[in-house]
């Protein structure tokens, strides 16, 4: 991971984002029913306290424990607890199934449809969550297959600002928030 993320908006945050491959997992993992810039400050959070990021420790570690540490003020999320759990899963996935390498999750993907399938495998992560962090990945860290904005559709259309893939300065955070909040009230309207 080369590039400077700059997606939880406060350096020591984006610092292990852009170079730990499992904390920007967990960022997009907490980014849920939580304001995008907080949720991607919780990997920072973990590690602070925790005092790693590895995952095998993490899928190892005592659940209560690590929820408790995971809701301490400020918390990880919105739903710490439960949040704390899905981290433990993830880690645990990654430790099985990627010998604890995160990145290995698109280093070795054939193609956009295999890193997506991949994607969509992890705990916590749905067909559009998937979408998102595929669109982030080759946006952002260059992860690039043949035909990968076909294959993610509208979160991978340059210059548009939908999602956390295209936050790269406070500006464009302000751009994707506005965008959200139009797509909701438009959302909101159709069903009135």
């Amino acid at each position: 991971m080369a590039a400077t993320l700059h997606l939880a908006q406060e350096p020591a945050a984006d610092e292990i984002l852009s170079t730990d491959p499992f904390g920007l997992l967990v960022g997009m993992l907490l980014d849920q029913q939580y304001p995008m810039e907080h949720a991607f400050r919780g990997p920072a959070k973990i590690a602070q306290r925790f005092g790693t990021l590895d995952p095998a420790a993490i899928a190892d570690a005592d659940p209560e424990s690590f929820a408790d540490l995971c809701v301490t003020p400020p918390a990880i999320h919105r739903y710490g607890r439960s949040m704390a759990g899905r981290v433990q899963q993830l880690a645990a996935t990654v430790r099985d199934e990627y010998d604890g390498d995160a990145s290995r999750i698109w280093t070795t993907a054939g193609s956009t449809g295999d890193l997506l399938k991949r994607l969509k495998a992890l705990p916590g992560y749905g067909e559009q969550k998937a979408k998102i962090f595929a669109a982030l990945l080759g946006k952002q860290l260059d992860v690039r297959h043949d035909g990968w904005r076909e294959a993610i559709g509208p979160y991978a259309e340059g210059g548009s600002f939908r999602s956390v893939a295209d936050v790269v300065d406070e500006d464009s955070l302000q751009k994707v928030r506005e965008f959200k909040k139009a797509a909701k009230a438009k959302a909101k309207a159709a069903q009135s």
